[in-house]
């Protein structure tokens, strides 16, 4: 869990060190619950601008305070998840964990640094650009070709959006968090080319711009929470995905692991949804 933090490819192949094969399994399929650092600046953004800047003072100590939270919340859905996982379809008894002390030798760290960058660096990169390349492409294509007076990304937004207000959001967060599969960094700026109805992905010069934007787009509070909710619950990224399939070998586990996280995410955003609903 503490690895996913960083990366949930990582994380997922850190379970190797799991000898049991169905908790193994667990630790892979809710290993995407945790926000890995490609969500952190989205969700860092969100809560400074649309929450932690209400405070009069102190704002920056809410902004910690709140982002401490989600993650809170992030670690509280992988243990009720694993829990269920543990009494449902992964049912067994659970292992005791021995470590065994071996013998003291002294690091070779050539060789360290060598399986490090050939196991993780250059493995994950791999997957990465397999994911990256076809996914920019799409994007492009969607932003640029045209058909009958509007890109093909605003038609794809336009039939997302009856979902999106489901789920308290539009069509653009819908189909950014989508196109957004190969890595979540580009989240935010998919938002934006959609937005702004740019022709490539675009960034934010500072965050009052990007709030502003936001709020002409009918942005509300309701809409930041539950934009946080998504990321922090939505399906692994392509890279954390062929991750999953190569320590699995499974894609039917692989999708496991995508529709939790997915799943877990909108049905907390319906519930907001409904309740903010009656609030009104």
């Amino acid at each position: 869990m503490c690895m996913g933090f960083g990366c949930n490819a990582c994380g997922v192949t850190g379970c190797r060190i799991i000898e049991s094969p169905r908790e193994r399994l667990i630790a892979i399929l809710t290993n995407s619950f945790v926000p890995c650092n490609g969500r952190f600046p989205t969700l860092i953004a969100i809560i400074t601008m649309f929450f932690a800047a209400s405070f009069s003072f102190g704002s920056g100590i809410a902004s910690c305070l709140l982002l401490t939270l989600v993650i809170l919340l992030g670690i509280t859905a992988t243990l009720l998840v694993s829990r269920l996982l543990s009494k449902t379809i992964l049912k067994g008894l659970p292992s005791s964990f021995i470590l065994e002390l071996p013998p003291y030798r002294m690091p070779k760290i050539g060789s360290v640094i060598v399986r490090s960058i050939l196991d993780r660096t250059l493995f994950v990169l791999g997957r990465a650009v397999i994911i990256a390349a076809p996914a920019g492409l799409l994007i492009w294509i969607l932003a640029n070709v045209n058909c009958g007076g509007a890109s093909l990304l605003d038609h794809c937004t336009a039939f997302c959006d009856p979902f999106g207000r489901l789920l308290g959001v539009d069509g653009v967060i819908i189909m950014a968090f989508l196109l957004g599969f190969p890595a979540n960094e580009i989240v935010i700026p998919i938002m934006l080319m959609a937005y702004m109805a740019q022709g490539s992905l675009t960034d934010y010069d500072s965050l009052s711009q990007l709030h502003q934007i936001l709020l002409d787009n009918g942005w509300t509070w309701q809409t930041a929470l539950s934009t946080m909710l998504l990321c922090l619950f939505h399906f692994p990224c392509g890279t954390t995905c062929l991750t999953i399939k190569k320590e699995t070998g499974s894609w039917k586990w692989t999708a496991a692991a995508i529709a939790l996280p997915t799943l877990t995410g909108i049905v907390l955003c319906v519930l907001l949804n409904v309740v903010c609903g009656v609030v009104r």
